[in-house]
């Protein structure tokens, strides 16, 4: 019987601290028209705009929305969190360590784990939109080391 009671007391702790955990990074709503978003340019790539569609990237995940101009390459780089990449307009030649580079048109998707060296180029004649989303708060490290 004390065995259980642990149990279930250990079960009880678990859902707590998880229940406290996910307070922290709780998903808010969120409807936006494109031609709402207030861009901002990139302090490190200066041919790179980009908005937070949703969450907090200095605290937890985080959704956000980038404008690459024809020609801009964001280098090699790596973050903490795992990366979901989807390309909305334009053609993006999307790169990471031990893969071959791959174009990506509309709809193109990549996905780069923790720790995964990755760079990306806007290769289209117009600006390439793309959205980007991180599991966690968002780092950069900037170089192929992983």
């Amino acid at each position: 019987m004390k065995q259980e009671t642990n149990w279930i007391l250990a079960g009880c702790l678990a859902v707590s601290i998880g229940g406290a955990a996910l307070a922290e990074d709780i998903a808010t709503d969120a409807i936006k028209p494109l031609s709402s978003v207030k861009f901002s340019a990139d302090s490190e790539v200066k041919c790179l705009l980009s908005a937070v569609e949703t969450g907090n990237p200095t605290t937890g995940r985080s959704t956000l929305i980038l404008k690459a101009s024809p020609g801009c390459v964001v280098p090699w780089h790596f973050h903490t969190a795992e990366e979901q990449l989807i390309i909305i307009s334009g053609t993006v030649l999307a790169e990471m360590a031990d893969h071959q580079p791959t174009r990506l048109g509309p709809g193109g998707f990549a996905m780069m784990g923790g720790h995964m060296p990755h760079q990306f180029t806007c290769q289209s004649q117009f600006t390439c939109l793309m959205i980007v989303s991180f599991d966690r708060a968002y780092d950069i490290y900037w170089g192929k080391g992983g």
